[in-house]
């Protein structure tokens, strides 16, 4: 039976069932307790998805329809509303948010190609695995240990100079913006040449990856802490 939407069950107000679930999915297999939290975008139409993931980063992905305002629910409730067809939107749990979000993103700085990206992801995966098994330097280390390093590891150094300005830039990208948007699936599966570029931007204090199908943003200084319930990043 179709859900009716009223003043008790309000509608999550999205119509873009296949881009929602697609990141709810990927987000609630890194982190099965994630909140996301829903900002309608009126000079858009559309609704744009937010989440802390267990390293720190926030993921975001716009998706089409109205949305329902500003309201956080628990993502696995959203999933599964979606699943359903369901029109609900879950319990709210706004008083759980507790991230700030970036501003508007500033102009580009420079381009990263997503295919560069998925190798650098792979190299850190292998990295964790080998030494998992064997060890740094011939000495055993926490696997814990190794993560946080390795995401901590500035991944890329990019410079340029925007459009608009004459002052050159220059940007640090880190392991775990990398992880980000590789997990998330945000450079899409096989996408033809010249799609799979990856944005690089600044928001103020804010570093952030524009792909294909969403985007990752990092602040510098970020007193977000990682989540020790969260499972390993590299998978």
């Amino acid at each position: 039976m179709r859900d009716r939407i009223g003043a008790d069950h309000p509608g999550h107000g999205l119509t873009g069932v296949a881009d929602a679930g697609a990141f709810l999915a990927r987000l609630t297999r890194l982190e099965p307790a994630a909140l996301v939290r829903l900002r309608s975008n009126p000079a858009t139409g559309r609704t744009d998805l937010w989440a802390r993931l267990p390293w720190t980063v926030l993921a975001g992905r716009s998706v089409a329809g109205p949305g329902p305002g500003d309201a956080t629910v628990s993502a696995a409730d959203l999933l599964a509303e979606l699943g359903a067809a369901g029109t609900r939107l879950p319990a709210r749990r706004d008083a759980d948010w507790r991230w700030p979000l970036p501003g508007p993103p500033g102009p580009v700085v420079d381009q990263l190609a997503g295919a560069d990206l998925r190798r650098i992801a792979a190299a850190a995966a292998g990295a964790l695995r080998s030494a998992a098994t064997e060890g740094v330097g011939g000495r055993a280390v926490g696997q814990r240990a190794v993560r946080d390093a390795l995401l901590d590891h500035v991944a890329v150094v990019v410079t340029g100079t925007p459009d608009g300005t004459t002052t050159e830039v220059r940007v640090e990208v880190s392991q775990r913006l990398v992880q980000a948007v590789v997990r998330m699936g945000f450079l899409g599966v096989d996408p033809p040449a010249g799609m799979d570029r990856v944005q690089v931007r600044r928001a103020g204090r804010w570093t952030g990856l524009l792909a294909p199908y969403g985007s990752a943003w990092l602040l510098s200084g970020s007193p977000l802490v990682l989540n020790p319930r969260s499972g390993q990043p590299f998978g």
